[in-house]
């Protein structure tokens, strides 16, 4: 692992990248212990607390994770798909937040994204995953329930939807899709959207997961699109009207 000193980079952020490297490459494997501060002080010639902040940078990646005592140190850690989604929920909703995506490039991906799942999921949900979608819409009928909540038990409903694949990279890759860009969608709709008509959906898609019938899931996730696009028309024409 090596460093360039002479580069204006942050040092603390080379020695994270050097390590990171070395963990993907293989040259570290899961579980292995690094070598100590003061080793890595040595080997990248900086002071220990430049490798402190690079260990920190890693274990906030979950690249790392420290254990105290004798036999502690600094150790390279199985990050599982579970622990990566946050990671994932987050950066997409920075992403999303920060370069202002319009609301039907949203749209457009998180729809193709879990109509890509559609076909593996009307082969592999598991009755455990159908039960979540039924019980996610019993909870979406409820009279009282508040728009945040709502809006929560849509989120759940089609993340049981991703799962349902059975397909754990696609389920990671689809976590910013369902997580970070439907409350973005539900945000802009929830005030002109018919929770009945949504509803009406749902249950389509979890009739036709329990028939595994793909062809039909697809058609109304098609349909759901249809209906996210004209509400957020409807939203957008309604603030263009003069006061």
């Amino acid at each position: 692992m090596k460093i360039k000193p002479q580069k204006t980079v942050d040092l603390s952020a080379q020695i994270a990248q050097a390590i990171r490297d070395a963990i993907i490459s293989g040259e570290l494997i899961v579980d292995e212990r690094l070598p100590s501060e003061a080793e890595l002080s040595d080997q990248f010639q900086v002071s220990r607390p430049t490798v402190r902040e690079a260990l920190k940078r890693l274990a906030a990646q979950s690249l790392i994770r420290t254990q105290r005592g004798a036999s502690g140190g600094a150790f390279v850690n199985r990050i599982s798909f579970e622990d990566a989604y946050s990671q994932q929920v987050t950066t997409s909703t920075l992403l999303l937040s920060m370069n202002a995506v319009s609301f039907d490039t949203a749209c457009e991906a998180r729809f193709a994204l879990e109509r890509a799942c559609a076909p593996l999921s009307a082969q592999r949900r598991t009755a455990d995953q159908l039960a979540t979608m039924r019980a996610e819409i019993f909870r979406q009928a409820q009279p009282g329930l508040t728009d945040e909540a709502f809006c929560a038990s849509d989120v759940s409903f089609h993340r049981a939807l991703v799962d349902g694949a059975g397909n754990p990279v696609l389920s990671y890759q689809l976590a910013g899709a369902v997580e970070a860009m439907q409350p973005l969608m539900n945000m802009i709709t929830f005030s002109a959207r018919s929770r009945e008509e949504i509803i009406a959906l749902h249950s389509q898609i979890a009739d036709a997961l329990e028939a595994h019938d793909a062809h039909k899931v697809d058609v109304a996730l098609v349909e759901l699109e249809k209906y996210t696009r004209k509400l957020a028309q409807d939203v957008a024409q309604q603030h263009r009207k003069p006061a």
